[in-house]
């Protein structure tokens, strides 16, 4: 059930700003490592599945990279991780890819489905009190494209509306449609969505840690998907320009969400893995994991926390989104760098969030 309505702070989008640095790109020298079995190559027998593209198996630093200095505390510390090689999308699913699950499956999502106040209440503080029927209605978050004179930029309920109709079809709400928009991005997609479509596509969410050696690609140690050079962001993903969130200039060709492809990729040719929506991992959102992480030493394939915990929302379960969207912008969100990272609680949707998902190397080659 979605309980956006009651809690906007699910969307409290991570107050950073963009990074300077503008040093090259490194390119990382990755070989196999015969001692921990770590699978980097693409075994031969395996065949690349159509939309998808091989992420050679890695050893890195996840986390805020040496030099960023606006990373989030919940970016921090860098800890060396391992990951074996997988296949994922090339881009985020798509409303096409999605429709063709929707009808094979009949499955309805989250936000179509009619919220019942006695299974609802049963997940929120005690005392809450029950909202009024014209609220208690099927839906999901949008961003209001018409706030204005907004002066603290803490109070982001000034800029998120909880819409009764939206949903992936109608992704504005009950006006708007999905009609010559199927190359465009799914989005109020909830957790339990995105698992159901993996489960019929025979595939599941990335970890983060996974998401983040995608997003590296062959480079090593850069805060963003193309390098450390800032300058190239306007060319590089669909983000924010202008003054967030009252005037929006889309000086890289779109206001709001983009088509995919419709920037260069990454380095082993993944699209959309900065700005454009945000895409959900399989871990949970816990603000102390890095920490935790760090005294382990490496970890080979991270699956994340145990559990969730966030002090700013402590009573939601939320999983990790990684990659930023189209309100991403250097004055208040800078969630287009590799590292970055928020929570969404389970049930939670928005016309800026989605997916993709990827096929572990190992589960193939059995």
């Amino acid at each position: 059930m979605n309980k956006l309505f009651l809690s906007l702070s699910l969307f409290i989008l991570i107050l950073t700003s963009a990074c300077k640095n503008t040093d090259k790109a490194k390119i990382a020298e990755v070989e196999f490592d015969k001692s921990e079995h770590l699978l980097i190559k693409k075994p031969l027998e395996l065949k690349i599945p159509e939309g998808m593209v091989w992420v050679p198996g890695v050893r890195f630093m996840q986390g805020a990279k040496e030099g960023d200095k606006l990373a989030s505390p919940a970016e921090r510390p860098a800890h060396p991780v391992a990951v074996d090689g997988f296949f994922i999308d090339v881009t985020e699913v798509t409303n096409s890819q999605f429709a063709e699950f929707i009808k094979e499956t009949g499955y309805v999502t989250v936000a179509e489905r009619p919220i019942k106040w006695e299974e609802l209440k049963k997940e929120l503080p005690s005392g809450t009190p029950k909202p009024a029927d014209s609220v208690l209605q099927p839906g999901s978050l949008i961003f209001n494209r018409k706030v204005e004179n907004v002066k603290n930029l803490n109070d982001y309920v000034q800029w998120w509306d909880w819409k009764p109709g939206a949903n992936w079809k109608h992704p504005e709400g009950p006006e708007s449609s999905i009609i010559n928009k199927g190359n465009y991005p799914v989005v109020h997609i909830c957790y339990e969505d995105a698992n159901s479509y993996c489960e019929w596509a025979h595939r599941r969410l990335p970890t983060e840690a996974e998401w983040e050696a995608a997003a590296n690609g062959k480079l090593k140690d850069n805060i963003y998907t193309w390098g450390n050079d800032e300058s190239k962001l306007i060319y590089a993903a669909n983000t924010w320009q202008g003054i967030f969130p009252e005037k929006n200039v889309p000086e890289d060709g779109f206001k709001y969400a983009a088509p995919v492809k419709s920037f260069d990729p990454n380095s082993l040719g993944i699209y959309d893995m900065a700005g454009n929506v945000w895409e959900l991992t399989q871990d949970w959102f816990n603000i102390s994991y890095y920490k935790n992480s760090l005294v382990e030493g490496e970890i080979l394939n991270p699956k994340g926390a145990k559990k969730s915990y966030n002090h700013t929302n402590y009573f939601e379960k939320e999983k990790v989104i990684k990659g930023g969207s189209f309100l991403c912008n250097s004055s208040y969100c800078a969630s287009y760098r590799i590292s970055a990272r928020m929570g969404q609680s389970l049930d939670s949707g928005s016309d800026h969030a989605g997916f993709r998902t990827v096929i572990s190397g190992e589960i193939m080659d059995k």
